[in-house]
């Protein structure tokens, strides 16, 4: 397979994982939900590193490599996916997919910040229509307008960050991922590294909030699905990084996009459409906001 398929499969997966997930979250506390995730998803990436990789070069690597994947573990899974969770509980899976897809704009402002690069007018008219699409998909002034009470518009803009956190982070943690790559080129090895590095932390913080507020009991629906969609981003994660060994960095960004749509058309028969409601104005700003990321990706 070429990396453009290899692409292509991990969007799918990760958009089958998006559509999962969300069944699992809707039944489960957000911190149980990631760290079952992040826990199903290091087992999946330890055991395709022993069977594929020379694991001497992981223990005879440096310091460095070890905490600069740790801290872009720490920053992309702890935080990222603890983001995603609570998005996709809150707002729902179509709204939060198509808010990650704003990770480009997120990485021009770093650019922008620590390179002094400064956007084209091609990447301004990226960034245009991603704002344009954030505002269609959960314009939060407009829950007014739906009858959902004055504190509605405040409820929106706590949604809105939520769900923009996750593509915030996702963005910084390539930086510390290229520092590790310095001194171990193996990219697989690196992501199971942050995994697992994510799911020690994720355990002790899990831990200490359990001695105040009891973890509460888990469906065996919400289990089973939380452990699909685990394995799912595992598998997923995975391949994006085979697909990156094969093509350029941007065609396979670009490509994975294709998770969107597919959460937009898969969710609403997974989940209960009263808690997902995947209507025109999500499908228009989800176009948006792939379009302007197609540009900033691709120009």
């Amino acid at each position: 397979m070429t990396g453009a398929l290899w692409a292509i499969v991990a969007g799918v997966g990760f958009g089958l994982f998006q559509t999962l997930n969300r069944r699992a979250v809707a039944g489960m506390d957000v911190f149980v939900a990631t760290f079952m995730q992040l826990m199903i998803s290091a087992l999946v990436l330890m055991s395709v590193c022993f069977a594929s990789q020379d694991m001497s070069a992981l223990w005879n690597a440096p310091w460095r490599a070890w905490l600069n994947f740790s801290l872009a573990g720490l920053i992309h899974f702890f935080l990222g996916w603890t983001f995603l969770n609570a998005s996709q509980k809150r707002i729902g899976a179509a709204r939060t997919s198509a808010l990650v897809g704003t990770t480009p704009l997120f990485a021009s402002a770093i650019s922008l910040i620590t390179l002094g690069e400064v956007p084209t007018l091609v990447s301004l008219a990226g960034i245009a229509l991603i704002v344009a699409g954030v505002f269609v998909t959960n314009n939060p002034l407009s829950r007014k307008e739906e009858g959902k009470g004055s504190g509605a518009a405040t409820e929106g803009w706590i949604a809105l960050l939520l769900a923009l956190a996750a593509p915030f982070f996702w963005s910084i943690s390539p930086t510390f991922t290229r520092f590790g790559l310095q001194d171990l080129d193996s990219p697989l090895l690196g992501v199971a590294v942050g995994t697992v590095a994510s799911v020690l932390c994720y355990g002790v913080a899990l831990g200490i909030r359990s001695l105040r507020q009891p973890i509460s009991a888990i469906s065996t629906d919400a289990f089973i699905f939380k452990v699909a969609a685990g394995v799912l981003v595992g598998l997923s994660t995975w391949l994006r990084w085979v697909a990156l060994d094969m093509a350029p960095v941007a065609f396979v960004l670009a490509l994975t996009l294709i998770s969107v749509p597919i959460v937009n058309l898969l969710t609403p028969l997974v989940v209960d459409r009263r808690l997902e409601q995947v209507t025109r104005r999500v499908w228009a700003g989800s176009l948006l906001i792939i379009g302007g990321s197609l540009i900033l990706i691709l120009m």
